[in-house]
């Protein structure tokens, strides 16, 4: 990253690099994903059904198996990576901030587990409003619930979380 003054560029800073490169790479596979899952809509839209549920929750759907296509798929370039081995040097704070990712995997790791034992309903309730963004009428409505059923649902799915977490550190 260049330091600017005015137009012109005064100084490098590579301190923040590493972090901008991954946010743009972020950036782009969301919204890579989100083109993907968009273009399959439309090439799908023929096999829309109301009758079964909302736009939305279909449009999720179709957004959860293009996101479970991209997770296998880098599944299986970090295996081949994996294959090849790597004789890569790290300095000092590379390899903090490499432990630092690390841990954060496994919490997040630790988190999609508890997650995948939640009962459908409060896991999808739960991507939908947290993930997504969605409001929970918005969640309800996709969902085929009430917005009362989705707010019991949303509070044992974070309170079974919480326990999850609190008993995993006993």
């Amino acid at each position: 990253m260049y330091r600017t003054t005015g137009t012109s560029r005064t100084a490098r800073d590579d301190s923040d690099a590493p972090r901008s490169l991954v946010a743009l790479v972020l950036i782009q596979t969301v919204a890579d994903l989100t083109s993907e899952t968009f273009v399959q809509a439309m090439g799908s839209l023929a096999s829309f059904d109301p009758d079964r549920g909302s736009p939305i929750s279909w449009l999720m759907g179709i957004a959860r198996h293009i996101y479970a296509g991209h997770v296998a798929a880098g599944a299986l370039g970090r295996r081949a990576i994996e294959r090849l081995g790597g004789g890569l040097v790290l300095d000092e704070d590379a390899t903090e901030e490499l432990a630092a990712r690390i841990d954060d995997q496994r919490a997040g790791r630790a988190l999609l587990a508890r997650l995948a034992d939640l009962p459908e309903l409060e896991r999808t309730a739960l991507e939908y409003v947290e993930l997504v963004g969605l409001t929970p009428g918005e969640a309800a409505d996709a969902l085929g619930v009430s917005p009362g059923t989705l707010r019991v649902r949303l509070f044992r799915a974070r309170a079974r979380l919480r326990k999850d977490r609190t008993d995993g550190l006993r």
